[in-house]
């Protein structure tokens, strides 16, 4: 089993912070900074004082607000099923899979108003229900993907390469892999067993599909950004003001030199024609504080005490805030990834139950927000030139190349994949 040891290498000058938050540490650097600092006082030019919208919920009385949560009635679960069943008899690959060929007549209108909801309602929404018992690996993922394509029809890549070679890799999987690779292979947390801190991920809508829950633990959490806006903008305009400045993002050689991106984790967006006003946030902590086998680059700069306390604060409001979702094995879960931390909690697996999820980033042409120039370069790593033919499929769990610490050597080989045919 992968053990996990603290990194000391990293850019000379980065401040005492880890991926998982320490919070005596956290208050401790409020106060040398409040001691030490002349903070702002006022927030960036055109910044809100106060976002008013379904996006800015909190956790402790969402679900008295929000019916978060569609059960699929037995109407739908016949038609679910006679969807999968058309999609087979035309032996297509899964990158074939779209709202023509898993068609779901009735349920389709469902699914376009959970779209509304992810994009412009409270931002997210649990589809429950799902007989995954009832259907091979191979189905469920056919069934998970054609659901998505009628609440969001554009899948994203989540890895340009396949067993070597160049590939659309649009499906990843959420497991703990920790007892099949090196733990200097792993450089993200969906790869263990560890807490998961706030973040986002890349994309415009997150899709988790729960195939199987941990013997123990594994919560799941979201935290409405815009209400983390709120709240520090009304108490901290000074971190406001750093989280709209630049950032030296490290890219974990996703790009080419100099390995990181410079790029604010904060974005407003005024009114426009019939674009309402919009808070956009992108950042994952570890691009900062490096995680397991990927440490933050020593040739990058290293941040700053400032930017280690937002980040802090970023975790600790949207906790105080969050409300924890039980996934079950059938959820669906679909999160607007630009108004909408996540986070999980650390959990246990047994012989018999080991959690298990799968991931798709997705984009709606009709509701996508607009994405902010800074970001255009990461939303087409994603999304920019994937074809139907060229979509993979694994089948099972195996690291990313953008989260391997180096080529990752597993124990145990997968087993199979679905895969567009070359």
């Amino acid at each position: 089993m992968a053990n996990a040891t603290t990194n000391l290498t990293g850019p000379p000058g980065q401040p005492d912070i880890a991926y998982t938050p320490d919070w005596d540490k956290y208050q401790a650097r409020v106060q040398r900074r409040r001691a030490s600092e002349d903070l702002a006082q006022t927030l960036p030019d055109g910044f809100p004082a106060k976002l008013d919208s379904t996006l800015a919920w909190d956790g402790a009385d969402v679900a008295e607000r929000y019916d978060y949560a569609y059960h699929l009635t037995d109407p739908d679960l016949t038609e679910i099923h006679e969807a999968l069943t058309y999609f087979r008899s035309l032996s297509k690959p899964l990158g074939e899979v779209n709202q023509q060929s898993f068609p779901l007549r009735d349920l389709h209108a469902t699914l376009r108003s959970i779209s509304r909801d992810v994009h412009d309602g409270y931002g997210f929404k649990v589809i429950r229900g799902v007989p995954i018992h009832k259907y091979s690996r191979e189905e469920n993922i056919i069934i998970y993907a054609g659901l998505a394509a009628h609440v969001a029809s554009i899948r994203g890549r989540q890895d340009h390469q396949f067993n070597g070679k160049p590939a659309d890799v649009v499906l990843a999987h959420i497991k703990d892999l920790s007892r099949e690779f090196d733990a200097q292979s792993i450089g993200s947390p969906a790869y263990t067993t560890e807490k998961q801190v706030f973040h986002t991920d890349s994309g415009d809508i997150i899709a988790l599909f729960a195939l199987s829950s941990a013997e123990e633990g594994g919560e799941s959490y979201l935290s409405s950004s815009w209400t983390v806006y709120n709240e520090l903008a009304a108490t901290r305009p000074d971190l406001i003001r750093i989280l709209a400045e630049p950032w030296d993002v490290d890219e974990f050689g996703k790009t080419g030199p100099p390995g990181f991106t410079r790029r604010p984790l904060l974005y407003h967006q005024p009114s426009n024609g019939s674009d309402p006003e919009r808070l956009l946030i992108q950042y994952a902590r570890r691009a900062f504080v490096g995680y397991w086998g990927l440490p933050r680059s020593a040739n990058i700069p290293a941040i700053t005490e400032a930017q280690a306390e937002a980040l802090d604060a970023l975790h600790y409001t949207a906790e105080k805030h969050a409300v924890a979702l039980e996934f079950r094995p059938g959820d669906i879960q679909f999160v607007n990834n630009l108004s909408i931390f996540h986070a999980r909690g650390s959990f246990r697996d047994s012989a018999h139950k080991q959690r298990h999820l799968v991931r798709l980033w997705l984009r709606d042409s009709e509701l996508a927000w607009k994405i902010p120039e800074a970001l255009q370069s990461r939303w087409d790593r994603v999304y920019e030139g994937v074809t139907a033919e060229n979509q993979v499929f694994p089948l099972e769990p195996s690291i990313r190349s953008a989260s391997s610490g180096k080529p990752a050597q597993p124990i145990l080989q997968p087993r199979a994949a679905v895969a567009a045919p070359a």
